[in-house]
């Protein structure tokens, strides 16, 4: 199991009473719940990952069980990890589900990968004008 079921299906529970347009994609070696093509909020391992407005960020990282989203190895302010041992009751997690969908009416969405196929593309010379 890469991420807690349970959490993963209180977190479903509680973004499906407000929102219809929701995906999951594996994600982060997690599950990711993308909201209006969004990335909304995620489970990784036993914490919520949730993405959110920058300019809330010092005041929630104080918050207890709150850390800085370094999943990389390198900390990605917006975004922030939330243990799963202080989301023991729904409001509590239904706190950070409502911050990171109220960050979600206004966060740009990721420009999709672009894919070539393998192919190298040679860019095309311009023509010379005689």
């Amino acid at each position: 199991m890469a991420y807690s079921e349970k959490l993963a299906n209180m977190t479903r529970e509680l973004i499906s009473l407000t929102h219809k347009k929701v995906e999951e994609k594996a994600m982060f070696g997690g599950l990711c719940f993308m909201v209006n093509d969004k990335m909304c909020v995620g489970v990784e391992k036993d914490r919520l990952m949730v993405r959110l407005d920058l300019e809330k960020y010092d005041e929630v990282i104080e918050k207890e069980g709150c850390k800085p989203m370094d999943f990389t190895g390198k900390v990605m302010k917006g975004f922030v990890f939330v243990d799963a041992d202080v989301l023991t009751t729904k409001k509590r997690l239904d706190y950070w589900i409502k911050l990171a969908l109220e960050y979600n009416k206004i966060a740009k969405a990721s420009k999709p990968a672009r894919r070539t196929g393998g192919k190298k593309t040679v860019p095309k010379r311009a023509s010379k004008k005689k």
